[in-house]
């Protein structure tokens, strides 16, 4: 029995000096997308404590949020971001795209940390103003946008989107509404420079009897100072809006220098 132990002891050693110096650690990111059709669900009631229970579910330490009323007529005048930020204990970081009723609508990051910094860039969107929310953390960034409904304008997007990608020494994960499916030439575009993560048949709008699949999660391809280990997506089911919510868990590995 002594000379068993004495030899996995022995064993265990050999492998951990066998380990390299610029061993890598694996960092996994808890996400989330969600179209929240300004808080309102099918029922027709505004809710933003049903939306920040369904974030808390899924556990994820950063969410992008679209469709966002701030201290609008029909939301009460509330600031629904940090609404539904103060439920769960997560930082709020607002990119208006529209006045809307005597206040603001548009997009927003929430996230455990706060950001190390934030910044907003305008994109087309002929029909209604869009923006891209963009919010650096330690390991990684995250872009939030709710893409124009024209074609073009999602077309016009892309090269904007890929320039402030390339900006970046990190991974850079854009998440959103992109309203646009798979297949078509704003999404050939696209996986010409990101890894699309959620599945095509993964259904997210309307969120009774999904049809189509415009909430998504990617990767921008040249991962700066990680490799891309794993990920996996799903589907909620939730009826707090008119999209269901896009979840996601992603494994960067990274230097241990990193």
């Amino acid at each position: 029995m002594k000379r068993t132990i004495l030899a996995v002891l022995l064993l265990i050693l050999a492998t951990a000096i066998s380990i390299p110096a610029g061993a890598r650690r694996v960092r996994t990111l808890r996400l989330s997308s969600y179209n929240i059709q300004h808080g309102e669900g099918m029922d027709k009631k505004i809710d933003h404590a049903r939306i920040a229970d369904l974030l808390r579910q899924a556990e994820c330490e950063v969410a992008a949020i679209q469709e966002v009323d701030s201290v609008t007529k029909r939301n009460g005048g509330v600031y629904a971001l940090e609404e539904i930020g103060r439920h769960i204990g997560m930082h709020a970081t607002y990119a208006p795209a529209i006045d809307f009723q005597g206040g603001k609508y548009g997009i927003g990051i929430l996230s455990k940390k706060r950001p190390l910094c934030v910044h907003r860039i305008a994109l087309p969107g002929r029909e209604e103003r869009r923006m891209l929310l963009v919010a650096e953390f330690k390991d990684y960034v995250v872009a939030c946008t709710h893409l124009s409904l024209t074609e073009a304008d999602r077309m016009a997007s892309v090269a904007l989107i890929v320039e402030e990608a390339r900006q970046w020494k990190k991974p850079f994960i854009i998440m959103g509404d992109l309203n646009d499916e798979p297949g078509s030439p704003f999404y050939r575009e696209m996986e010409k420079h990101f890894i699309f993560l959620n599945s095509p048949s993964e259904m997210t709008f309307p969120s009774t009897g999904p049809r189509i699949c415009i909430d998504h999660v990617a990767l921008f391809k040249p991962t700066e100072g990680a490799t891309l280990s794993f990920h996996r997506t799903w589907v909620g089911s939730e009826e707090s809006s008119d999209h269901r919510p896009l979840h996601a868990r992603i494994g960067l590995s990274f230097n241990k220098s990193h």
